[in-house]
Formats: C-alpha cells, structure tokens, sequence
C-alpha cells in the first residue's frame, strides 16, 4: 500500500471495514452498509481515493464496479494492530495484552487464557 491506514479520513476507514467485512462490494453495497451514509457520488469519489492510495481495487462485473481490498485481511489487521499499539501503548505490546487481559473487561474466558498460554508456549520454542 502507499498510505499508512493511520492517514484514513473516517469515512475512508468506515468504507475499509465494509470491504474487509464482505470482502467484496459495489458502490451501492457500500453505502448501504455505512452508518449516517454520505450520497453515491460522495461513495465514488471516496472509492476512487483508497484506489488510488492503493488501499482497494475494482473490476467489472455486470456492467457495474465491485471493489475489495488490496491487501488481505490479515496483513491489515496487523498493520492496524501495530498502529495501535504504536500509538496508544508506546509501542509496547506487553502493555497492549495486559490491557487486554485486564479482569476489569470481562471479555476473557478461561479458553482464551488457555489457548494464549499455548501460543506464548510455541512462541517460546520457536525462539520468538
């Protein structure tokens, strides 16, 4: 990509989820799904600024555009991933996880805790 996903105006990051989440989609899918949606022209012209950020791309298909995103799903949840930490946890990843695993949040079963403990486990024989 040209442009760090950190330099996307609000609206371009909203469009951004949408592709992520279905992966593919017209202008017309697009808006729909997006929350207070701006008018189609507004869509296209946003369209048209992630492709040429490198962002998203197009192809044709019954007459009509469907675009999705350029880098695959994983690659930009971790470059958001990064970002965040960068940002909010002053690069510190450790920080990021115990914010994570705070108690306080309740999001955290005792299967997560077990599969976390395995995977810091293999991060640990692979030397990482």
């Amino acid at each position: 990509m040209k442009s760090a996903d950190h330099n996307l105006s609000r609206r371009e990051r909203q469009i951004m989820d949408v592709l992520h989440q279905r992966h593919r989609a017209s202008a017309a899918d697009i808006r729909a799904a997006l929350p207070d949606p701006p008018g189609y022209s507004a869509v296209r012209a946003l369209l048209r600024i992630l492709e040429e950020k490198g962002h998203i791309r197009h192809e044709e298909k019954d007459l009509r555009y469907v675009y999705f995103p350029a880098a695959p799903r994983e690659r930009a949840r971790r470059r958001a991933l990064r970002h965040v930490v960068e940002t909010f946890f002053d690069g510190s990843a450790v920080q990021a996880v115990a914010t994570l695993l705070d108690p306080s949040t309740g999001r955290v079963t005792e299967s997560d805790l077990d599969h976390l403990a395995g995977l810091i486990e293999k991060a640990r024989q692979g030397g990482g």
